[in-house]
């Protein structure tokens, strides 16, 4: 919207140069993003004549090329979730920083940050993966209850965004290690709201009795004591309370607790630079409807987005787990007295999500079957020697003979990044597909090179 002159004149310079950067940025964006509100991942993961392609690429031309069973993701799809969350926070100054724990490969690190994205981070290791995706360590923030001294000082030398610190005993070993360094440690106080997510208690983290965050009634407390550490600097708060999300409205009270506490640092002398609202947006795994986005975007507009801070976001699942596949090969079927079992070559060791959590992805051929009058009951199984390597139990499926390859749906996060070598199965590829054209971004690893990680001990030479 144009400015007239008496309102131009009320503006300062940075204010005019701000409302111009967003007024090109709605021209730019706008239409492109209408766009791709009409567009679902599925599109990026079609049947062409039976046959199931990610992007242009069959399924079955990368099977044949690497072997399976292997993961598959789509980067149009992913630069499409990012794109999706950007249009729907646009103007609520709310920042994206991908949680890279939900896959950290940094080849999908990259995808995202060169859309925009920052990266939210758990580890020491998780750092070197974003630096190397090329993320400079400005765009980074280091979460997570268990940090070591090492880790943060590698973190402070890189110089990262911020800490998200989440214990007393935190904040003064995170000064003591800044003032060896002669640095100044920028932290958010990561507050536990005691607020119920009503997703799956393993994955619920903003109770009470859930080992994170600080209670928000010792918070400003704590403040006020850390005001006598000189190597740390408070910068803001945070708050993340959960995975898998599917009920918006605990992040209402949530983002209202936050707010309430953010209003009385700020009234206490606090300088707040920014709040950080955690991630957690679930996805469908049925395949269905997801959160709508902009329903989120409306509760930070009604809580936390009239403080005039500074926002950011750290989602994970929402931006990665539907644009991924994993596809294994049928070994072969055996029938029991009371079911049939489909034995594939995956197992828990590389997608665990069901062995773990219970949970349900959906599976589909990747051939389409021509008689529907075929189908069967099938108990997705690995070869793995434990009765929890199940993927689905009594799925109908079109009727599978060996070397038959299926499709795991919504496998993008949690998947690879939660594999194993148990039982000694070497992990399984990545593969990154981009309109016609793919990429292997980590190597199945021989078992060669699996032993070269071992070694006996000197005595037993």
């Amino acid at each position: 919207m144009l400015l007239n002159q008496r309102q131009a004149r009320k503006l300062t310079l940075n204010q005019r140069r701000s409302t111009i950067a967003k007024a090109i940025q709605r021209l730019t964006k706008t239409k492109f993003y209408t766009n791709l509100k009409r567009r679902s991942f599925l599109e990026y993961f079609n049947y062409r004549d039976g046959e199931l392609f990610v992007e242009d690429l069959s399924i079955s031309q990368i099977s044949d090329s690497v072997g399976t069973p292997f993961y598959c993701y789509s980067q149009s799809s992913i630069e499409q979730s990012y794109q999706q969350l950007a249009s729907a926070i646009e103007g609520l100054n709310l920042s994206i920083y991908y949680a890279i724990k939900a896959s950290s490969n940094p080849a999908i690190i990259k995808v995202l940050a060169d859309q925009g994205a920052g990266a939210d981070i758990v580890s020491g290791g998780e750092l070197r993966l974003a630096l190397a995706a090329g993320l400079s360590a400005d765009r980074i923030v280091f979460a997570g209850v268990g940090k070591t001294r090492e880790e943060m000082a590698f973190a402070l030398s890189q110089g990262i965004l911020q800490f998200n610190v989440e214990s007393p005993q935190e904040i003064e070993v995170l000064n003591s290690v800044a003032e060896e360094l002669g640095l100044i440690a920028p932290i958010a106080l990561r507050i536990n709201p005691d607020v119920d997510a009503k997703t799956d208690a393993r994955i619920t983290t903003g109770k009470a009795d859930n080992k994170f965050g600080i209670d928000a009634k010792d918070a400003l407390t704590l403040a006020e004591r850390s005001k006598s550490l000189k190597s740390i600097r408070i910068d803001g708060l945070a708050v993340h309370i959960g995975s898998q999300l599917l009920d918006l409205e605990p992040y209402r009270e949530a983002y209202n607790r936050l707010g309430s506490l953010a209003t009385s640092f700020m009234n206490a002398g606090f300088g707040l630079r920014h709040l950080d609202l955690g991630g957690g947006v679930g996805i469908a795994y049925d395949l269905g409807q997801a959160p709508d986005l902009n329903a989120y975007a409306a509760i930070v507009k009604d809580t936390v987005h009239p403080l005039g801070l500074p926002l950011m976001m750290e989602p994970g699942r929402s931006l990665v787990g539907q644009s991924g596949l994993m596809v294994s090969k049928v070994i072969h079927t055996k029938d029991a007295t009371t079911k049939s079992f489909a034995i594939i070559d995956a197992a828990m060791n590389d997608l665990i999500r069901p062995a773990l959590y219970q949970a349900k992805h959906t599976i589909r051929p990747v051939k389409e079957s021509t008689s529907a009058s075929h189908n069967r009951s099938y108990d997705f199984v690995g070869p793995v020697c434990e009765s929890t390597d199940t993927f689905a139990e009594d799925f109908d499926f079109s009727e599978l003979e060996a070397d038959d390859l299926v499709a795991f749906y919504s496998a993008g996060a949690y998947g690879a990044v939660m594999a194993s070598e148990y039982n000694g199965r070497p992990l399984i590829p990545e593969v990154l597909v981009k309109g016609d054209r793919y990429a292997v971004i980590r190597q199945r690893p021989s078992y060669e090179d699996m032993l070269k990680l071992y070694s006996l001990a000197s005595w037993q030479k």
